[in-house]
């Protein structure tokens, strides 16, 4: 399986690192995987949206208006 390195915003890290110790997951990789899994499904299903504002500003402040917060 290919590895990949990222880099995340703390309270991303902090959120993974809480799901592994609840149980939700086995370890950061399992964590990591299975996110990345169900956000890139999550995208497929709905698509980029046709919004003439769609894509104003996701690249510089995240989807949410945030610099470092993206939703899955």
């Amino acid at each position: 399986m290919p590895r990949v390195k990222i880099t995340v915003p703390e309270h991303l890290e902090m959120q993974i690192a809480q799901m592994v110790e609840e149980g939700e997951f086995l370890n950061r990789e399992e964590a990591v995987e299975e996110l990345l899994s169900t956000g890139i499904k999550a995208y497929k299903t709905s698509g980029p949206r046709d919004d003439d504002d769609s894509n104003s500003g996701f690249e510089e402040e995240g989807m949410m208006g945030h610099e470092d917060e993206y939703v899955f």
